[in-house]
């Protein structure tokens, strides 16, 4: 069996894939290109991929023998999911409480830092500037009993939830359907989200990236927001349109921003790189040692658990797996 890695990856869990099949890893530490992936794949009955590496059907087509594509990564927008299934390829992700709980823990991270200024003061020291206390240095805004906006409530949305209690917020949720049990149990409450972005002093998103999220805060969508409003996004850069976010800075039709996705990653918006109220963080939500050992050893054990003909965990496209190619 033989088995390729776009990219070398943290985690002691890739010695075991050497036991059952033959692995490369690309020799290049950056985001794979287009020809190295498919020379990399042509021959393998097992793809490890990044979250920035785009397999779709004309990757697929050059893998005859490919049985299984484990994504490295919860998200799963840059495999084309449906190709995958027609051609009876598994797909599988690395999503688990560990990584929800570290994405949910930056959101809070980034809650803070931008409602408290702490990068502009952590800059304003860095460079000499600080001559002395002054009364209204850095005028932050409080987070204790403000209101909490979270677009998909989902494992990372709940989470986050959570740790609203602590500092006595009203939550308020949306998402598809409503989730009367999360209501009961977090004390959220539902609303349309038209609503929620009116009524909400901090908006963070936990969505994933389709059809139906792509640009699901745009122009309209911050129009609803107040002047004294932030947007975080932790979830994929695609679902905030960008170009209509540095229009609501500059208006001030909201506060302030931390992103820690991009809608053209790896670039980040030179406009928001500018402006003082807006956090800009390189897609590290889900960076801790502990998350990446256990996203390695998912990966790594679905294809372990493929190749030896048994279902994997976190399997995207259960339909695949009476039909999948042995």
């Amino acid at each position: 069996m033989k088995i390729f890695i776009t990219r070398r990856i943290p985690g002691s869990a890739l010695d075991k894939l050497k036991e059952v099949g033959d692995v490369t890893i690309s020799p290049y530490d950056r985001p794979i290109q287009l020809e190295e992936l498919i020379a990399g794949v042509r021959d393998a009955d097992a793809l490890l991929c990044l979250l920035n590496d785009h397999i779709d059907a004309k990757v697929m087509e050059m893998a005859p023998n490919l049985k299984i594509i484990a994504n490295y990564a919860v998200g799963f927008d840059n495999v084309d999911v449906a190709a995958a299934t027609e051609r009876g390829i598994v797909v599988t992700n690395t999503s688990s409480d560990e990584v929800s709980e570290a994405v949910a823990e930056f959101s809070w991270a980034l809650i803070l830092s931008l409602s408290r200024r702490i990068i502009e003061g952590d800059e304003f020291g860095r460079k000499g500037a600080y001559q002395g206390w002054e009364p209204d240095l850095f005028l932050g805004r409080d987070v204790y009993g403000k209101t909490l906006g979270i677009v998909g409530l989902g494992r990372i949305g709940v989470m986050v939830a959570r740790r609203a209690r602590g500092f006595k917020m009203k939550v308020l949720y949306n998402k598809r359907e409503r989730d009367e049990k999360a209501e009961q149990e977090l004390g959220v409450e539902f609303r349309d989200l038209d609503s929620l972005l009116a009524e909400a002093d901090f908006v963070t998103l936990h969505v994933p990236l389709s059809k139906e999220t792509r640009h699901l805060i745009s122009e309209a969508q911050l129009a609803k927001m107040r002047p004294t409003s932030y947007l975080i996004n932790t979830s994929r850069g695609g679902v905030v349109d960008e170009h209509a976010l540095v229009s609501a800075l500059k208006s001030g039709k909201i506060a302030g921003s931390a992103l820690d996705v991009h809608e053209n990653e790896p670039e980040m918006n030179p406009e928001l790189l500018m402006m003082e109220n807006v956090i800009l963080t390189p897609h590290m939500a889900s960076a801790t040692e502990e998350v990446r050992e256990k996203m390695t050893s998912q990966a790594v054990e679905a294809i372990v658990k493929t190749l030896a003909g048994e279902k994997p965990e976190n399997l995207i496209n259960p339909e695949v797996w009476e039909k999948r190619k042995k």
